[in-house]
């Protein structure tokens, strides 16, 4: 049984006015993908009126903690000494949050009490997907 592990954050949106707008955000880690982090943003909270959600890796997220880290669509640093800067790049621009340290590493500890950091292959299920592959092919 996989329990998936989500954990609320404040962001703030950096924008070019002096005042940066809070957004509530959800860090999201599923066992069964275990390589893989879920941010996601309500629809109030983007230009689209949709849910948006960014997908990229554990290993990211904890490098970008501590240095700069990050060369495709998401990328991550640290800003100061108790924030991380997340920077999401699309056609349409780049978004870029900060969000709590202390937050990211508490989710983080979690989602690695639940699938050790190098055990992620152990959580794939290959074994049993292949049984169910060639269980078909009979």
């Amino acid at each position: 049984m996989s329990t998936v592990i989500q954990q609320s954050v404040q962001a703030r949106m950096v924008a070019s006015a002096p005042r940066m707008e809070t957004l509530p955000a959800t860090l999201q880690y599923d066992p069964n993908d275990p390589f893989t982090v879920r941010m996601a943003f309500p629809a109030p909270a983007t230009l689209e009126g949709t849910e948006v959600a960014w997908e990229f890796s554990r290993e990211l997220l904890a490098a970008g903690m501590d240095t700069e880290a990050g060369l495709g669509d998401v990328r991550i640093r640290p800003f100061g000494y108790d924030r991380t800067v997340l920077e999401f790049h699309a056609v349409e621009g780049v978004a870029m949050v900060h969000v709590h340290t202390a937050e990211l590493r508490r989710f983080l500890e979690r989602s690695q009490e639940r699938v050790p950091t190098g055990d992620e292959h152990l959580f794939l299920g290959l074994d049993q997907k292949l049984a169910t592959l060639l269980g078909d092919a009979r």
